[in-house]
């Protein structure tokens, strides 16, 4: 391997690793700080582009970056005089920040199938670490129950949410390994143990947005993998969606029979009683509201970066940040958000016109905006996920064999 390929794929693995380590790191406090990861994130690949540079044809991610900036301009004219405003414009803008410099690196960067999966495995083994500590954390499953709301006791004492949203992270990157990296029944029966282990605790956080989303993510996965596999490896994949599926359907038997038939009734939108709740969204779609006014007032500019939680705390003194990315876009970036959007939406899929050989373009792209709709972009993975949407995959070159030339 060239130097230049090598420094990319350093690049991409130090992405990948801290994209997969950012929540153990948060609930263990081992991390240089909260926002830690999103900040490696931009390192790495700033380091990237100053060694290798950029394809000039994603200059669009150039303009999505000049468009943050109208908020923070606006932001130093709107935040309440309490706010520490530095604080506050990074919590909200790293994310978005990571998401486009990230884009920007991997834009038509040419990467391998096996690289790539290298990649993958790089998101994976850390998301496992987050698993074993799970189990460390709350063996005991029964004695941590608190009805049917996301359970901070079971989510290793941090934010059910993202805890579920990485462990949906890890679901997707071990039925990978199932499907494409299981050459035999050892390999296929450890991959299918990590599965069901993995499943178990994002199902038991009582957090429904990581598990659903694992869900959109893989389907989009076999449907890619289905329209492409060639007939004779069909057979194959249809055992493997098999004991995908039944690993899953014994997963969620012992999780009803662990929580009691709690978690039925929290995917049934009800309470611990039964009863069924009247917001199935858990006051999301209030704060998603609320963006909605903030950008009517607003419309052009927008009402400044972070400028929808200190509206919260001033009104309701409670301290509610945005779940939604595409209402905080709007709300507080306006019209500058909703071409930030159709940037991010449309630019991924002009490149899969004349690029179509990453079999994970869909199930990244679904995992970034199943993402930021529940969980905003509180950690890494949903833009390192969205930048490797992004790359050129090429296949592997066969070597060339010559025959030796005897001398007669």
């Amino acid at each position: 391997m060239s130097n230049s390929r090598q420094l990319t794929m350093n690049v991409l693995l130090g992405c990948a690793y801290f994209c997969g380590a950012e929540i153990l790191f948060r609930m263990t406090k081992g991390g240089l700080a909260y926002e830690a990861s999103k900040y490696l994130v931009i390192l790495f690949v700033l380091i990237g582009m100053f060694y290798r540079g950029v394809s000039g044809k994603g200059y669009a991610y150039f303009i999505y970056l000049i468009l943050l900036v109208p908020s923070i301009i606006v932001a130093s004219f709107t935040l309440s005089y309490g706010a520490n405003f530095r604080t506050n414009i990074l919590f909200v803008l790293s994310g978005p920040i990571s998401l486009g410099l990230a884009a920007l690196f991997c834009y038509n960067r040419r990467i391998t199938h096996q690289e790539l999966h290298k990649v993958i495995l790089y998101i994976l083994l850390p998301i496992i670490s987050t698993t074993t500590y799970l189990f460390l954390y709350t063996p005991s499953i029964k004695d941590r129950l608190s009805g049917t709301a996301s359970n901070f006791a079971l989510s290793g004492g941090f934010g059910p949410n993202q805890v579920s949203t990485i462990l949906g992270l890890g679901i997707f990157c071990i039925v990978v390994r199932l499907v494409l990296k299981s050459p035999n029944l050892f390999i296929k029966i450890i991959n299918l143990t990590i599965l069901g282990a993995m499943t178990f605790r994002a199902i038991v956080t009582f957090s429904r947005g990581g598990v659903i989303a694992a869900a959109l993510v893989i389907a989009a996965f076999f449907a890619t993998v289905v329209l492409k596999v060639r007939l004779k490896r069909f057979i194959p994949l249809v055992a493997s969606i098999f004991l995908l599926v039944s690993i899953l359907g014994v997963t969620w038997v012992i999780s009803s029979n662990q929580t009691r038939g709690l978690i039925d009734k929290r995917y049934a939108n009800q309470d611990a009683l039964g009863r069924e709740k009247k917001d199935l969204t858990t006051g999301r779609w209030q704060l998603f509201e609320d963006e909605i006014e903030g950008f009517i007032e607003s419309p052009f500019f927008g009402i400044g970066a972070s400028r929808v939680k200190d509206k919260r705390i001033q009104e309701t003194g409670q301290v509610l940040p945005s779940h939604n990315e595409v209402g905080r876009l709007l709300s507080e970036h306006g019209l500058l958000g909703i071409i930030c959007l159709l940037i991010l939406i449309f630019k991924p899929l002009a490149f899969r016109t004349n690029n179509r050989r990453n079999v994970f373009f869909f199930s990244f792209l679904a995992f970034w905006f199943a993402t930021i709709n529940h969980s905003g972009m509180r950690i890494a993975a949903p833009a390192v996920l969205y930048a490797l949407a992004l790359l050129n995959v090429v296949y592997e070159k066969s070597p060339i064999h010559r025959k030796q030339l005897k001398n007669s």
